[in-house]
């Protein structure tokens, strides 16, 4: 008797199928769901596109911040091209822009004293013997930084102040030309210099020639200051007020006061977000008409956001930026509607 030969085992392939057939209904019917699913996905998002997240955020004056700026240098030639995004979050416009009724130009002084001094000049009996003995001798120009440039002697004559408003005073050498520029013009604006007069860190490293050693934790920029208003003479320490706090709070509290200024130097905080701050602040207190001008437009801090955070301003209150050399002016406030 011939025996059979076995049979041919199965190909893995038909394995494969006789496993698969039961479930091949449901199989096919997931595929079908998830095809028509996916496909009425794509058609909505082209019919209806969901907001990409720059458009959700508030961004106000938006149509001011989209465009290059081009920078004019005083040559006529372009200085630099700026872009921006949209606009940052809104959080970064929030600042006060109504403040109290103003004081008297007359009385500006006086009503600082009575806030601050508890009514007496702090240059009454200065400097008493313990500061004296630790002060550098009062130098004939102070040391700072573009602090005799042109453009201060222009806006005084151009504005006329009777209040100038200084943020960052350092040892004095812009106000205390300011003040002598002010006489030779027969002017005699009240200039208020807002400062914490603490220095930065390590700052007496490299001034070390202009400053005194500290005492105590006490940097003695005040006294050091005072001291180079105090060798200018009478006038000068009628005219010329430190305000030791820092510039934010400062400002904040002329604007509740209504202490306005006809003309203001920014020259504070070099970082971007403090030069954005001071300038906000500050254009509360400007009066309609006046103007703002600062330092570092083109220095080596335009590169930490004072200029930035002047072009952004700009753009943002429609003003225009003229360069003057190292500083910047912006065109001068507007009138409120009612002329005033």
């Amino acid at each position: 008797m011939k025996l059979r030969p076995p049979p041919a085992p199965a190909s893995a392939s038909s394995g494969v199928l006789a496993r698969l057939r039961p479930h091949l209904t449901r199989l096919t019917a997931f595929l079908i769901v998830f095809s028509v699913g996916y496909s009425l996905g794509i058609m909505s998002s082209s019919i209806w596109p969901s907001p990409r997240p720059s458009q959700t955020v508030i961004r106000p004056h938006a149509a001011h911040l989209t465009a290059s700026t081009a920078v004019p240098a005083t040559n006529g030639t372009v200085a630099a091209v700026t872009n921006y995004p949209r606009s940052p979050p809104h959080d970064l416009f929030r600042f006060r822009e109504e403040c109290g009724d103003p004081v008297p130009s007359n009385a500006v002084v006086q009503t600082l004293l009575d806030k601050l001094f508890d009514g007496e000049s702090p240059y009454a009996d200065f400097p008493p013997p313990h500061t004296a003995a630790l002060l550098h001798p009062a130098a004939e120009r102070p040391r700072g930084w573009g602090s005799t440039g042109a453009v201060f002697a222009e806006l005084i004559e151009e504005v006329r102040p009777d209040i100038i408003i200084e943020l960052g005073a350092f040892l004095g050498a812009s106000a205390l030309h300011m003040a002598a520029v002010s006489k030779n013009l027969s002017l005699s604006p009240t200039i208020l210099c807002i400062d914490d007069f603490r220095g930065w860190p390590a700052f007496r490293d490299r001034f070390r020639r202009d400053v005194p050693p500290p005492h105590h934790g006490d940097a003695l920029l005040l006294p050091q200051f005072m001291s180079n208003v105090a060798a200018a003479g009478p006038d000068a320490t009628a005219r010329v007020l430190p305000l030791p706090f820092s510039t934010a709070s400062t400002l904040t509290a002329l604007c509740g006061w209504g202490i306005y200024a006809d003309l203001i130097e920014v020259d504070a905080g070099h970082d971007f977000h403090s030069a954005w701050a001071d300038i906000n602040l500050a254009w509360a207190v400007l009066r309609p008409g006046g103007v703002m001008f600062g330092h570092d437009y083109f220095t080596s801090a335009d590169d930490r956001g004072v200029r930035r955070a002047v072009t952004l301003f700009a753009r943002v209150k429609n003003l225009t930026v003229r360069p003057h050399g190292q500083h910047w002016v912006l065109s001068p406030k507007p009138l409120h509607r009612d002329g005033r």
